[in-house]
């Protein structure tokens, strides 16, 4: 299976002058989620190159078993470090696509019409599609063949309101995922903040938070094999 990530490029927090980009788990868990399968990985971004990670997402407190595992792995980190450009991606190449949050994505993926006509030929010829906490910002230019919103009476999650007023940036960020997606006319559901939840609507499947991007693989993993 060959399977596509896609990070951010972005790496400032709006006008505050701090820094933002992926976070670590998001990418990390499925990372070796995929890999340990003995999946292909191909990384991608906007830029090429090094995506710029989330300082805060490195933070002793965030740390879990594949962020450390990362950190002892000279060869992960190395094909981080050389991520294609978006645009030289062919959608026909690969079986599925995943994207990990942090608030980078809420300013370029939102916006990027590479990413946007690469999810939707993902999810046209039926290959699982998946994003986490912030990654469904990815989701708010997406049509369906119809010229509607991809997202629209679909059963869909992403970080929520109460998330980003935890973390203090509702006034910063550009739109606050939860409101986008219901706006959208998605069937948006949530659990409880920080913890794992999953939205599935056949091989659309997003994860609410950074505790969730592994069960969003492990979903993604179950559609493969199918």
């Amino acid at each position: 299976m060959n399977i596509l990530m896609v990070l951010t490029s972005h790496d400032k927090l709006g006008e505050t002058g701090l820094k933002t980009g992926f976070w670590l788990e998001e990418f990390a868990s499925p990372y070796y989620c995929f890999k340990d399968q003995k999946f292909n990985v191909t990384l991608a971004s906007p830029n090429g190159g090094q995506p710029p990670l989330d300082p805060n997402s490195d933070k002793p407190d965030f740390q879990t078993a594949a962020t450390d595992r990362f950190s002892k792995d000279e060869k992960a980190q190395s094909h981080l470090a050389n991520t294609l450009k978006l645009n030289t991606i062919n959608a026909d190449d690969y079986d599925a696509v995943f994207y990990p949050g942090g608030h980078g994505p809420l300013w370029d993926l939102a916006n990027d019409t590479d990413s946007i006509a690469l999810i939707q030929a993902f999810y046209r010829t039926n290959k699982p599609v998946g994003l986490v906490c912030h990654a469904p910002a990815a989701l708010k230019d997406v049509k369906a063949d119809d010229g509607t919103p991809l997202v629209r009476g679909k059963k869909v999650t992403g970080f929520t309101n109460s998330e980003e007023a935890a973390v203090q940036l509702t006034d910063i960020v550009p739109f606050l995922v939860e409101n986008m997606l219901i706006n959208h006319g998605a069937l948006y559901s949530k659990g409880d903040d920080w913890g794992s939840y999953l939205a599935i609507d056949k091989h659309l499947v997003t994860g609410q938070n950074p505790a969730s991007s592994e069960a969003v693989a492990n979903e993604m993993i179950k559609q493969l094999s199918a």
